[in-house]
C-alpha cells in the first residue's frame, strides 16, 4: 500500500479526467459553481514535502504544516472537491533544500507558484476539460485580492466571479474621466486624472457600508440551519475599485453584514451583469460553505489529514483517493434520494 501510494505511477490527469465525468453524472448543473480554498495539514517533522512554517488555517495560527490549495464544485445536487495542488514554500527552491527536494521526488518541471497562481492553474485545467459546466467561481480574500486571479477569470466570458474582498479595500462610487491640458508655458500636452466631485479620495469599503442608510439594507435567509434560517442584511452599490491610488475595475461591491448589534461586515466584489438581482448575490454569498465541509467531512471521516506520506507523488494520491472516497459517499446519498441542504437554491 505504502509503495502504491508514495512510488507507483499513476496517470494522474486520465484519473482526475474520469473523476471529473463521474462528478458530472451525478452533480453537473448549469448554475454549478466552482470554489477555491485552501486547507492546513499539521506536521510535526520537517522532511515532508512542502513543510514549512507558514499560516494554518485549521488551527488560525503560523505553525509547521503542509497547505494544499483545493477547487471544489457545488450544484442543487452536492458538493466535491475536483482538483487540488500543494503549496511549496519558496524556500524549498533554493540551495539549502536540493537533497530534501530529491528525496521527496519533486519534480524538476514545478517551479514556485503563490497560491492564486495554482487556483489559476486549476481553473484552466478545468475550463480546458470542458466536463464540468458551471457559470460562477467564488474565493475568499487571498483569491480575490489578486489581480491575476481576477483577469484570469475575466479572459472566459462565461464566467461571473463573486470574491471576497478585505475591508480596507478602497473604491469609488463614481466612475472616472481622463482630459488633456495644454501647458502652455512648456509648450506640452498633460494628461490628468479628474474625479467627478462626488469623493475627491476613495473610500474604505468598511466606512462606506458604515454610512449606508439603513433603508438600503435588506434581511434576506442565506440558508437553512439546524436551529432555523440562517439570515443576513445585504446591501449592493457599483463601485469602482482603486488599485495603488487609481482606478481599477468597475465592479458590483456586495455587502453582508449579521444581525448583531454590532454587525460584523463582509465584502465581496462580482462582474456580474448591471441586471443582476439581489437575490442572486444572496445565494452565491452561502455556497462557500460547501467547500469547507468538503474538508470537515474528509478529514473527519475518511482520513485526508492522518497519513505519514513524505514524497510528493504520496501526498498527491493520498488527497486524491480522499476525494474519490468523499465523493463515493455522495453517489450513494444521491442514490438514496437524500436531498443536498448545503446548497440553498436560487429558485427560493
Amino acid at each position: 500500500m505504502q509503495r502504491f501510494i508514495s512510488d507507483a505511477e499513476w496517470d494522474d490527469s486520465k484519473i482526475n479526467k474520469n473523476y471529473c465525468n463521474l462528478i458530472n453524472e451525478d452533480m453537473g448543473h448549469p448554475d454549478g459553481v466552482v470554489i477555491f480554498d485552501e486547507s492546513g495539514f499539521q506536521k510535526k517533522g520537517n522532511n515532508s514535502i512542502g513543510v514549512y512554517k507558514q499560516y494554518c488555517g485549521n488551527l488560525g495560527k503560523v505553525d509547521n504544516c503542509q497547505v494544499g490549495v483545493f477547487a471544489s464544485y457545488a450544484s442543487t445536487e452536492g458538493y466535491a472537491l475536483i482538483d487540488k495542488r500543494l503549496y511549496i514554500p519558496k524556500i524549498w527552491f533554493s540551495d539549502e533544500y536540493k537533497e530534501k527536494r530529491s528525496k521527496c521526488k519533486l519534480p524538476n518541471t514545478i517551479s514556485f507558484k503563490t497560491k492564486p497562481q495554482l487556483a489559476i492553474e486549476m481553473l484552466n485545467s478545468i475550463t480546458d476539460q470542458n466536463i464540468l459546466p458551471f457559470g460562477y467561481v467564488l474565493a475568499d480574500t487571498v483569491y480575490g485580492s489578486n489581480p491575476d486571479f481576477i483577469e484570469a477569470i475575466e479572459q472566459k466570458p462565461d464566467l461571473t466571479y463573486f470574491v471576497s474582498v478585505p475591508s480596507d479595500k478602497k473604491c469609488w462610487l463614481k466612475n472616472t474621466f481622463v482630459s488633456k491640458k495644454k501647458d502652455d508655458h512648456k509648450n506640452k500636452i498633460k494628461t490628468k486624472e479628474n474625479f467627478k466631485k462626488y469623493q475627491e479620495k476613495p473610500i474604505k469599503l468598511i466606512d462606506l457600508a458604515r454610512n449606508i442608510n439603513k433603508f438600503f439594507w435588506y434581511k434576506r435567509k442565506v440558508s437553512e440551519g439546524s436551529k432555523g434560517p440562517i439570515e443576513y442584511e445585504f446591501s449592493r452599490k457599483k463601485v469602482i475599485m482603486s488599485k495603488n491610488g487609481r482606478p481599477d475595475r468597475n465592479v458590483w461591491l456586495i455587502i453582508k453584514r449579521t444581525l448583531d448589534k454590532n454587525p460584523i461586515y463582509s465584502f465581496f466584489i462580482s462582474n456580474a451583469s448591471g441586471d443582476t438581482k439581489l437575490p442572486t448575490f444572496v445565494w452565491l454569498s452561502g455556497l462557500r460553505w460547501s467547500i469547507e465541509q468538503c474538508f470537515k467531512e474528509t478529514k473527519s471521516e475518511l482520513g485526508m489529514d492522518h497519513y505519514e506520506v513524505r514524497k510528493y507523488p504520496g501526498w498527491n494520491h493520498h488527497i486524491q483517493t480522499c476525494m474519490l472516497a468523499h465523493f463515493f459517499l455522495w453517489h450513494l446519498k444521491i442514490r438514496l434520494g437524500e436531498k443536498n441542504t448545503i446548497y440553498y437554491s436560487l429558485a427560493n
